[in-house]
């Protein structure tokens, strides 16, 4: 991450623009505080990552130290909704 004075990205908005644009964070800051970041645009065309999770590099990772199934049992209505009373009832 690069850090700027709130007066360098006045002056170099253009080349920080494009440093942006290659994945880059920018930091400007005003008496040395942080005042904004300067982030790629989430959406545009040339924007092709996606925010969320990255379930593949998770595996590339997992598979990478010796984890080959993260999950032994998985319950088929795992993502059901629970009942509307599962709250209220005592437990067993």
């Amino acid at each position: 991450m690069k850090t700027v004075s709130l007066q360098e990205a006045t002056r170099d908005l253009d080349a920080l623009a494009r440093a942006v644009e290659q994945g880059e964070v920018v930091t400007v800051t005003r008496d040395g505080k942080p005042v904004l970041d300067l982030v790629p645009h989430v959406g545009g065309e040339a924007q092709e990552k996606k925010g969320g999770l990255d379930f593949e590099a998770g595996q590339a990772y997992l598979r990478s130290i010796g984890v080959t199934k993260a999950f032994d049992y998985i319950a088929e209505d795992f993502d059901e909704p629970l009942p509307e009373d599962f709250l209220l009832r005592p437990l067993p």
